[in-house]
């Protein structure tokens, strides 16, 4: 996709072209909110950020000139929460993905505040700017030999249950260890897993994701009878399992969600509706047999992602969280040397 093209101005007064996206994921390749708040606030008074491409290094220039809303990935809010005026001052659209997975006892998760202090935190940010946009992801589902479906589900009850009434949604994904050469290495490493066949078992199969898509069908159904109006929805996954079990798949940046959420915002419902700051889009519209109908999925994300088109400005290898499941962190020295360097 190319974003509308406009012109900003660096520190050392160079003129440079820059992209310039409505919609902007701060990340999916590290947690902005949790370690780089003071960066991002940084970049929002300067108009714009550099987004460095993870394969060749080349430097991308991305201005906010154009943006309407923000999408935030995260496991810690917390420290971005003190600084949300700086949105609302500039009239910026946002919403949360906030990851709260219970997995303290099996330490998957090292660089995560406890689980009572995050369950605080989302609270207090479904408070603040209302449970809407607040999404909860217990993300992803893990099994081993100590952590069966069965054990999971009773995790996701325990936070449900904490959580209750403070979002409109849970998402939910299955670890992807064979397409993840990175998530391979990274559970061999930390635990201490010396073959691919026990790596490889973390992932669940069939008839273990038959089982958790049984127990979350109930829960939601649990829930519904106490009042809990909640959507169960799966990321990034191809297995259909809303006939028989009611979890729709998932559009993490949702333009559906935009719609309800934002519909105050004309640029953003421009964009939204009719694709009218991309000139491909355009051209798509006029070349289309069903006019006013825009494909807005992201093209550059896995087959099976809903997501509409942003454009994200992390970096991978940075995140502190260290999660034993990632896809974005080579190992713990190439961050804390990447770290160093910021």
């Amino acid at each position: 996709m190319q974003w509308k093209k406009t012109t900003v101005v660096c520190a050392d007064k160079q003129r440079v072209t820059a992209l310039a996206p409505v919609i902007i994921s701060a990340s999916r390749a590290t947690d902005i909110p949790a370690f780089y708040t003071d960066w991002l606030i940084h970049r929002l008074t300067a108009g714009y950020a550099v987004w460095y491409n993870p394969f060749n290094q080349k430097p991308c220039f991305v201005s906010f000139e154009a943006a309407r809303l923000f999408v935030f990935w995260t496991k810690n809010p917390r420290p971005l929460m003190a600084c949300l005026d700086a949105f609302e001052q500039r009239e910026l659209n946002y919403y949360f993905q906030f990851t709260l997975n219970d997995y303290e006892q099996e330490r998957f998760e090292p660089g995560v505040p406890p689980l009572a202090e995050r369950i605080r935190t989302f609270r207090d940010l479904s408070d603040t700017i209302g449970k809407e946009r607040v999404i909860w992801r217990f993300d992803p589902l893990i099994v081993t030999p100590r952590l069966s479906p069965e054990r999971l589900l009773e995790k996701i009850e325990s936070t449900g249950r904490q959580l209750m009434h403070k979002t409109d949604k849970l998402v939910v994904s299955f670890v992807d260890v064979a397409a993840y050469q990175k998530v391979r290495n990274n559970l061999v490493r930390e635990l201490d897993l010396f073959d691919r066949s026990s790596v490889l078992s973390a992932e669940p199969g069939r008839n273990q994701i038959r089982i958790i898509a049984e127990g979350l069908k109930q829960l939601r159904k649990q829930w519904h009878a106490q009042g809990w109006d909640i959507t169960v929805a799966t990321c990034g996954e191809s297995m259909d399992l809303a006939a028989d079990y009611g979890i729709v798949k998932n559009k993490c940046i949702d333009d559906d969600l935009i719609r309800k959420i934002f519909r105050h915002d004309r640029r953003l419902m421009q964009f939204i509706d009719d694709g009218d700051t991309d000139p491909d889009f355009a051209r798509q519209r006029k070349m289309s047999a069903t006019p006013g109908k825009i494909d807005l999925k992201d093209k550059g994300q896995r087959t099976a992602c809903g997501c509409i088109y942003s454009k994200d400005i992390g970096m991978y290898d940075t995140c502190r969280h260290f999660c034993v499941y990632c896809y974005a962190n080579t190992s713990r020295n190439v961050v804390n040397r990447n770290c160093r360097k910021l």
